[in-house]
């Protein structure tokens, strides 16, 4: 039972396969059922990307004295992304995280990088937040909470999220070195710290264990996808439903 990205506009493959009834030989009916769709099995019950739903997508500028940032995301995307922060380890972090949360990401900042790196990182991680929090919505019919564990190598990394409308955070990565490639370690806290911010999302990653630093943020970044890749999907049990209690997220 997956969340499974859809090309938009286009049913998506039966996880159970067709059979050609034309061609001479074919094999008789599946016990599981037939090729045709008004036989095909039902919804995952964990969620689905729709695809007859208009994508849900946002875009905007956020300007400050220390940081320019565009931004644009397709939450219904097929990984495609064009990233520039001026920190390269950085822009292959947010990379990745497009491709494994099966988004679609424009961003791009002109940051104070003769200062430091720190603001261009917060920024980014609060801009990021805050284009999900648009894209989403008023958030109904949403799973709204997602985890994920990622092995990398002989590195493991888990990642929890829940777009619940509250900012909370927890990072730990494990790493001992003051940079990975160009990035300054330290910073990837202010990173999810200000997606949290910008999401108002509760935010928890962490290393579980791992030797390259390399691959202990890499890891972090790619089970935080995923988490948020499942959040973000629609459930079909829930319809229109939102998912709280309260009446409000």
């Amino acid at each position: 039972m997956t969340c499974e990205p859809l090309t938009p506009g286009a049913p998506g493959p039966s996880p159970l396969g067709t059979w050609d009834t034309t061609t001479p030989g074919a094999p008789g009916p599946s016990p599981l059922g037939t090729g045709d769709t008004a036989s095909a099995p039902g919804p995952s019950p964990l969620g689905t990307r729709d695809a007859q739903a208009a994508p849900r997508t946002a875009s905007f500028e956020r300007n400050t004295t220390e940081t320019r940032i565009a931004i644009k995301l397709t939450i219904e995307g097929s990984g495609q992304y064009k990233v520039s922060t001026g920190i390269r380890f950085f822009d292959h972090m947010l990379e990745l995280f497009t491709r494994h949360g099966a988004f679609d990401l424009d961003l791009k900042c002109d940051g104070d990088l003769d200062v430091d790196q720190h603001h261009t990182v917060e920024d980014v991680g609060i801009a990021l937040g805050e284009v999900f929090d648009r894209a989403l919505g008023d958030k109904r019919g949403i799973l709204r909470a997602g985890y994920f564990l990622m092995p990398m190598d002989e590195t493991l990394a888990i990642a929890a999220v829940d777009l619940s409308g509250r900012a909370a955070f927890a990072v730990e990565t494990k790493v001992r070195t003051r940079l990975v490639g160009d990035l300054q370690t330290e910073l990837v806290t202010d990173f999810f710290e200000g997606f949290a911010r910008g999401a108002r999302a509760n935010v928890h990653v962490k290393t579980m264990y791992g030797r390259s630093n390399h691959h202990k943020i890499e890891a972090i970044f790619k089970a935080f996808a995923r988490a948020l890749r499942v959040a973000c999907c629609k459930d079909k049990q829930l319809g229109e439903m939102l998912p709280s209690t309260k009446g409000l997220l």
